[in-house]
């Protein structure tokens, strides 16, 4: 089992669609099974890019849902 390393990524200060890139661009540089933890602010992001991230098979693990910040980890799966 490869080891979890995590990263914390704010993004807060972007919009959709730079955060999805942004997202995307981070994911792809992790080996299966590693973590990162996201932070966002836009509205429209918070809904989009953890169903993008499920779609793909990745776990999304919401931790905090406030009017400033929107916090989740995503865990890279094989998919």
């Amino acid at each position: 089992m490869s080891k979890r390393i995590m990263q914390f990524i704010d993004l807060t200060e972007h919009r959709c669609p730079l955060v999805l890139v942004k997202v995307k661009m981070a994911i792809k540089q992790l080996a299966v099974g590693q973590q990162l933890q996201f932070a966002i602010y836009d509205r429209l992001s918070r809904e989009d890019v953890p169903k993008y991230l499920q779609q793909l098979g990745h776990h999304v693990q919401i931790i905090s849902n406030t009017i400033d910040k929107f916090e989740f980890i995503v865990t890279k799966s094989s998919k």
